[in-house]
């Protein structure tokens, strides 16, 4: 069969199933879960087998440290994707809440209901988790996910989907609720995203150019992040070893994340006490240090930093560092170089920590903590679709809410319109 007619075989059958799934009960979506959630425990040795594959070809291919990382299952990884089912599993179920209820004059009962968006195709590279991930959340909404991974994952996500669908069948829901388009060709991506009407939503996951690839060429509705830019700002009125503790997690604790830490902006007021003992701790933890002309007379070792280094998603342990006069210069530099993803600011100062939190706009704002946790499982969403800087519909986090929509209802008594 040739990529195009099989991929809309899948889309069909995707939005076949997610007809079933709509309207399933709440018992019903809980149990697949679960159901999951046991074979996920049972197959770890499988997963892990499978995932040693694509790891070997990934490092045959030269791919960096970052995407290997990304690509790695471990024994850790596959029980945070089984705790992330089990709290999507907890969690509410939108699917049929009335958010309002009004009355209008005629006596007519106007309100909004949550419903499932439909068939959502996810399209993403490198992490094998996401396959986990986004069924749970896409499954306890009421939708059917189509999933298309990259190349570079292909056996591992084989090996999840077949678990994930096991469960469908044993629970006698359609299979169809989890469809997998395992082809490697660039060619099925651009096939799925012209589905419209079998397609309700595309939410590309990955690098930029894929996701601006997607957006570029799709007929169906786009929510996406193109990078994540981070920055965490040093207040004058910071705790310095609290800052010093949220820089350091920024940067370190997984670099190779669109939530980490680019660029460490330091007021002046404090630059000279704070940045040679928070310099030295980065190289001592192979971090590559990049700083402007103030940052490199506090500390030499500090390569120079270029304009266009700003506007870097390194995906890795290079830090871009510069000092800033004041609270206004660090909010200029991050409307100006930021991608409206995740900031922070370290400070003591109640009037310029909501300062900050009304003036920078990104799709979440930090006091006093890293940017890291800029997660759907940190904030207590269960495991999160992606994060989307877009403003329409879903904006950061996408949990279980942001993948229905609404729909108006309306009671009435014989109402006609006059």
């Amino acid at each position: 069969m040739e990529i195009k007619q099989l991929v809309l075989s899948k889309a069909k059958e995707a939005k076949e199933a997610s007809r079933l799934i709509g309207k399933a009960s709440t018992d019903t979506k809980n149990k697949i879960l679960l159901r999951m959630v046991e074979y996920l425990k049972q197959g770890k040795d499988e997963l892990i087998k499978a995932n040693k594959v694509d790891v070997e070809k990934a490092k045959e291919k030269g791919l960096s440290k970052a995407l290997v990382d990304r690509l790695t299952l471990t024994d850790k990884r596959i029980d945070e994707m089984i705790k992330g089912l089990e709290e999507v599993i907890a969690l509410a179920d939108p699917v049929g809440e009335i958010t309002k209820m009004w009355l209008r004059p005629n006596g007519m009962l106007v309100g909004k209901m949550r419903v499932p968006i439909g068939v959502i195709a996810v399209i993403y590279e490198s992490r094998p988790n996401v396959t986990v991930d986004v069924t749970g959340l896409c499954l306890k909404a009421g939708n059917s996910v189509l999933l298309r991974g990259g190349s570079e994952a292909i056996n591992s996500n084989a090996a999840l989907v077949k678990i994930l669908k096991q469960a469908l069948k044993d629970e006698g829901m359609h299979e169809g609720v989890v469809s997998f388009i395992d082809i490697p060709q660039r060619e099925a991506v651009l096939e799925m995203i012209k589905l419209e009407g079998l397609i309700d939503l595309v939410i590309p996951r990955g690098g930029e150019s894929l996701i601006r690839t997607v957006t570029e060429n799709s007929r169906i509705p786009v929510l996406k992040h193109y990078k994540g830019v981070c920055h965490v700002f040093v207040d004058r009125d910071a705790d310095l070893e609290m800052a010093e503790e949220i820089c350091f997690n920024a940067k370190v604790q997984r670099p190779g994340t669109c939530n980490a830490m680019e660029t460490m902006l330091v007021d002046e007021a404090v630059a000279e006490i704070f940045l040679p003992k928070m310099l030295k701790r980065f190289e001592k933890a192979g971090v590559q240090l990049k700083g402007c002309p103030k940052t490199k007379k506090i500390y030499p070792n500090a390569m120079d930093v270029a304009e266009e280094d700003f506007y870097k998603e390194y995906l890795d342990l290079i830090l871009n560092v510069k000092v800033v006069k004041d609270i206004d210069e660090a909010i200029d530099h991050i409307t100006k170089y930021g991608s409206a993803h995740s900031d922070a600011i370290v400070t003591r100062d109640y009037n310029k920590a909501m300062r900050f939190l009304r003036e920078v706009d990104s799709s979440a704002v930090f006091v006093n903590a890293s940017t890291r946790l800029n997660d759907g499982y940190q904030f207590g969403l269960g495991a999160e679709i992606g994060i989307s800087t877009d403003k329409i519909h879903a904006r950061g986090p996408m949990g279980l809410e942001e993948l229905t929509c609404t729909k108006f209802i309306v009671f009435g008594s014989g109402q006609l319109r006059q």
